[in-house]
């Protein structure tokens, strides 16, 4: 089979990589940590380069690609900790709207191609280990409306979001994968609160609350009480979208720990002559190079629609978690003290990486979501 990447995939990622290379290092990194607006100008030149287009049908002015792009574009965006909300409003966001009726998609995504449209998916409530099923905020059913009443937590993006997709029990108990409605909510209306919060990387988000909320029967997405398989199908889209994210941080990882062996010196020899040290290093490149490998079967079996794609991709997710550990610990262990200083990228790399893989998710909610189908 022939891995390598054709030139329009190829032309993307040098786009990103190029874009990495002018706009990222870690004082940029540490200023875009603060509490702040999105800036304007780096999203619009998001759409500038096509990359707000890349997931979408040519039909709605999109490039028409898919997964396989989203990965090479975000593996490329993930070695510079790009702030910019791109899995949030495109990945996710895009997905369900992908979804839509054709009058919500005419209405949204041109907006979203053209850099003016933000969008956060509300999914992850308090006190509930995250899976989709166990979603227990209810919208009551009256008339044409739905009433939505709940909070949401760790929003990604929901501080800037325009617009809400939320996912809400309309019928059946938590734990029940039938009776869940996707709902599109303006993010200003009434009723609608949002508490901004900065996760442990410096991503922006926000817990979001929901008090008596009306949204027309005309917002929802797919049929009543028939939401989970659209989530859950845009959810492991955006899974592999993080964990291409993720594998482009962990790369720069290795690579800077690495060099850092070669330059540190003790008793009189850099550090990376001392075989203790090769050895560990070679393990964090076995796991790179296993994560990596997981990430292009389980974004190959989606593309390709395979039975197993699910299973692929919640392996995916929990080799992240395992591998992301293992290889940030022995960063910032080969480091020294240097490595949990703010002034050095390693430890910048290891929050995000940290971040990733508590979201929507951990390893051990994505293991046992193997087991249970075993």
């Amino acid at each position: 089979m022939n891995f390598q990447l054709s030139e329009e995939q190829q032309m993307l990622a040098d786009s990103a990589k190029r874009f990495v290379r002018d706009n990222s290092d870690v004082e940029t990194h540490r200023r875009n940590k603060k509490l702040m607006p999105l800036d304007a100008a780096t999203w619009q030149q998001f759409a500038d380069l096509g990359w707000l287009a890349v997931p979408f049908e040519e039909e709605h002015g999109g490039l028409g690609m898919g997964p396989l792009e989203t990965m090479v574009l975000l593996e490329a965006l993930g070695e510079g900790l790009i702030m910019a909300p791109y899995i949030a409003t495109v990945v996710l966001g895009g997905g369900f709207l992908r979804q839509a009726s054709a009058a919500q998609q005419a209405e949204t995504i041109p907006a979203l191609l053209e850099g003016k449209l933000q969008v956060a998916f509300a999914a992850e409530e308090y006190e509930r280990v995250f899976t989709l099923e166990n979603t227990a905020m209810v919208a009551d059913l009256k008339g044409n409306e739905a009433i939505l009443n709940g909070t949401k937590s760790c929003v990604m993006n929901g501080d800037q979001a325009d617009l809400l997709v939320v996912l809400a029990r309309t019928a059946g108990q938590p734990g029940d994968q039938d009776g869940l409605s996707l709902f599109l909510v303006d993010a200003n209306a009434p009723g609608v609160e949002r508490v901004p919060h900065r996760t442990v990387d410096g991503r922006q988000g926000a817990e979001i609350r929901f008090n008596q909320v009306k949204v027309a029967e005309a917002a929802r997405i797919g049929a009543l009480h028939s939401g989970y398989a659209i989530a859950r199908q845009v959810l492991h889209e955006g899974l592999l979208a993080l964990s291409a994210e993720s594998v482009g941080s962990l790369s720069v990882l290795l690579n800077e720990t690495v060099e850092y062996s070669k330059t540190r010196k003790q008793f009189g020899m850099p550090i990376g002559k001392f075989q203790v040290l090769q050895f560990r290093m070679a393990d964090m490149f076995i796991a790179m190079e296993q994560t990596r490998s997981l990430l292009l079967a389980a974004t190959l079996k989606t593309v390709e629609g395979h039975d197993d794609a699910a299973m692929a991709v919640h392996a995916m997710k929990a080799q992240l978690g395992r591998a992301g550990r293992k290889i940030a610990q022995e960063a910032i262990q080969i480091h020294g003290g240097m490595g949990m200083t703010d002034e050095l990228g390693v430890g910048h790399y290891v929050k995000r990486v940290t971040g990733v893989d508590g979201l929507f998710g951990n390893a051990d909610v994505h293991l046992m979501a193997i087991a249970r189908s075993a």
